[in-house]
């Protein structure tokens, strides 16, 4: 079976058909262009052939890009030297789809060549975009579900098979900015207006309106700009007054956002540049020269790791119980808070029918408002119709009456975070539900064993706590109770699948996973400022690191009178062990002051009427001056990544974390750790264990036992041995 077959029609127009074996959506493969060149030589030389359509034999898309194994596989085949195998690669690549562009026609008259025209059925990704770019004329079919654009600086790397080259030289930088640097996707009207595809057309519509292009195309339709004499880059080339001024704002504004640890956003726009002061053909050697640089850095595979491949295979669901499937058909949700109404409106937008409870009617048509707000804001940017605002409310029943739970399969408690309000409703909600119905509380902190010895099942009882925003936050942790079964995972697994987040699984224990590293984070950053540690350099430390907020902005936005109350729990569980004293000193402090974060207009940084922030609060320096010696920026730096990663490693040690493609997965999602990374154990691994635990050593002398050596990456060091090595996927097949 071949991935690309050809069929020529009695007009003399030949249809390649892309249809990659035992995948839904089409991917490219080292064979796949072999197969697709070998059609491509066979429809030039055949005198009979008119024209080319590619197109699809999947129904609803073209392709989803590149198959990532490939990169792994040309780095192999290179033997010792892997940037050549990359080069090599992707410089045939380079070279197989400007025969798709120069289609055969005379290289000084420009004449003489057959149309290719692509037709496009749906979502054209990566590389199912980079080869349309190659192709003369470019038919999407109307489809609004169709997703269009090259998405590889999301994953930490950048179109580098001529997507980059070809789409600036297509629309100009500025215009293709948005689609390169930040990975727009665009519906094919969308897509259209911008200029990326030339028409669209009817489903039913899109091989006959490409045909009836080939037929009459011209030697002029099928030349391509660049190709012309005297082509000019829209908005200029980067020497011209216009030119300078646009690449002078990317530079600047990719840098402002990336704040320089994101390299392939930084080779992208190396890539642009430098290809836009040559010919056509060196741009695309340029582009593979920049792209192979980025392929070789230990972020880009880090992040293709975790954000893709790890990704993918959770959501998949990599680590879930054999049982039998767990589809939600009908969940409850009670409590219609915050947490509550963003839980109800992610299931009835997945096609779940949803009973949200609530003490008081109000309280309960309250929650289901969210929604509504939600889809009107939808409507206003024309991404959601009326009939699907009325449908989505329709599966959401907002009550005060247990008895509407009859049926559910699941229930999602999200009531506020205490003990015995959880029990009430544990109990309120049992004494309806069917028998085999699962229940899962959403909780950040308190123990799910402790809480399941409320149900007359704690087999049938799970965390399952959602990040707040709930309808933006992309993670979702699964926690197993001492008691929780099998069929309690898979259902949780399976609903989260359902509404299309990415899970975690991992065991009971204080603070879970999330919370467990990234309270260390937050804490580290406030022991700084009693040190008289500059609250500037903290935050921009950590920006500057990769982390999403400083940990002061963060506290701010989480607030710092739950920080307060989780300090206070913290205590009294722990008793004399407490290692963060030091810490409550300030949080204590600024709490007492009425500075309680963002929803106070006042925290550790200072907000005008409106709460934007203003800068970092002047007041902080009167209470806890600045030192006149500050520390070495790559010194917080450290402090501040290593504070949450060893909590990582001391989760997979306690068997908390069971697999580290979730650790890693769920820092990125969870709380923004360093994408550039790949996660904790990602970072750890380019670091080397060697290093990591010498730089602990180090810390732990300076500051203290929270930077202590965990045994594991003790004993891993001692080896030389990496976590993917030791924990990853492939170590664990061999096991």
């Amino acid at each position: 079976m071949t991935d690309f077959t050809m069929k020529t029609d009695a007009d003399g127009v030949a249809t390649i058909t892309w249809d990659t074996q035992g995948k839904s959506m089409n991917v490219m493969t080292l064979e796949g262009w072999v197969e697709l060149e070998a059609l491509i030589d066979q429809a030039l030389a055949d005198d009979a052939i008119k024209g080319v359509i590619l197109t699809s034999g999947k129904p609803g898309s073209f392709a989803g890009g590149m198959d990532l194994k490939v990169i792994a596989k040309m780095k192999e085949m290179a033997g010792d030297n892997p940037a050549k195998g990359l080069f090599d690669g992707i410089m045939n690549a380079h070279r197989i789809m400007r025969k798709i562009e120069r289609a055969g026609m005379d290289p000084k008259t420009n004449k003489g060549g057959k149309p290719i025209a692509c037709a496009l059925p749906g979502t054209a990704l990566g590389i199912g975009l980079e080869i349309p770019l190659s192709c003369h004329r470019i038919f999407a079919a109307d489809n609004p579900k169709a997703k269009i654009g090259l998405p590889e600086i999301m994953v930490g790397i950048f179109p580098g098979a001529g997507g980059t080259t070809r789409l600036v030289r297509k629309m100009g930088a500025m215009a293709a900015s948005p689609f390169l640097l930040e990975g727009k996707l665009s519906d094919p009207k969308k897509a259209k207006s911008a200029g990326i595809v030339d028409e669209v057309v009817p489903a039913d519509e899109l091989l006959s309106a490409a045909k009836d292009w080939v037929l009459n195309a011209k030697d002029a339709d099928i030349v391509k700009p660049w190709d012309q004499k005297g082509y000019k880059m829209p908005g200029g080339a980067p020497y011209s007054p216009s030119g300078f001024m646009t690449f002078l704002g990317a530079a600047a504004m990719v840098n402002g956002k990336t704040k320089g640890v994101y390299p392939a956003a930084k080779a992208l726009l190396s890539a642009v540049y430098e290809g836009a002061l040559v010919p056509f053909d060196t741009a695309l050697k340029v582009e593979a020269r920049w792209f192979t640089n980025v392929l070789m850095n230990p972020s880009s595979s880090a992040m293709i790791n975790s954000l893709f491949v790890n990704k993918e295979a959770l959501e998949k669901g990599a680590n879930r119980p054999d049982v039998a499937d767990e589809t939600v058909r009908k969940v409850g949700v009670l409590g219609a808070g915050m947490m509550g109404a963003g839980i109800a409106y992610v299931s009835a937008k997945a096609g779940i029918e949803v009973v949200l409870i609530d003490s008081t009617q109000e309280a309960a048509d309250r929650g289901k408002s969210y929604s509504t707000g939600i889809l009107d804001k939808g409507i206003s940017r024309r991404k959601v119709t009326e009939e699907q605002k009325a449908d989505l409310l329709a599966r959401i029943t907002a009550t005060t009456e247990y008895a509407a739970l009859e049926g559910c399969d699941l229930i999602v408690e999200a009531v506020f975070e205490d003990p015995s309000v959880k029990a009430e409703v544990t109990a309120k909600a049992e004494a309806v539900i069917p028998e085999d119905a699962i229940f899962a509380t959403n909780t950040s902190t308190l123990p799910i064993s402790d809480l399941a010895k409320a149900s007359k099942r704690p087999e049938q009882f799970i965390g399952i706590h959602f990040f707040s925003p709930v309808d933006k936050m992309l993670l979702v942790e699964i926690i197993k109770g001492k008691e929780t079964g099998n069929r309690a995972v898979a259902k949780a697994l399976d609903y989260v699948r359902q509404i299309r987040k990415t899970p975690i699984v991992v065991n009971d224990a204080r603070f879970f996973y999330a919370n467990r590293c990234i309270i260390p984070y937050i804490n580290e950053g406030i022991r700084m400022v009693k040190e008289g540690v500059a609250p500037a350099l903290i935050e921009n430390a950590a920006k500057l690191v990769g982390m999403p907020l400083g940990p002061l902005q963060l506290v701010d936005e989480t607030s710092i009178d739950l920080g307060v109350k989780i300090a206070k729990a913290t205590k009294a569980a722990m008793g004399d062990a407490y290692p963060d004293g030091a810490v409550d000193e300030v949080l204590f402090w600024m709490a007492d002051e009425g500075r309680l974060g963002r929803k106070s207009k006042s925290g550790f940084y200072a907000y005008d009427d409106a709460g934007k922030r203003q800068g970092l609060w002047d007041g902080l320096a009167a209470k806890y001056p600045v030192a006149d010696e500050q520390p070495e920026l790559i010194e917080v730096q450290h402090r501040l990544l290593f504070a949450q990663v060893l909590e990582a490693v001391r989760a997979l040690e306690e068997g908390v974390l069971e697999d580290i493609r979730e650790g890693d997965v769920g820092a990125i999602l969870g709380w923004g750790f360093a994408p550039w990374s790949g996660g904790p154990f990602s970072w750890l691994d380019m670091l080397g264990t060697p290093y990591a635990a010498e730089r602990c050593d180090q810390l732990t002398e300076t500051y203290g036992d929270r930077f202590s050596t965990p045994d594991l990456l003790r004993e891993m060091a001692g080896k030389g041995q990496s976590f993917y090595g030791r924990f990853g996927p492939q170590a664990k097949k061999a096991a």
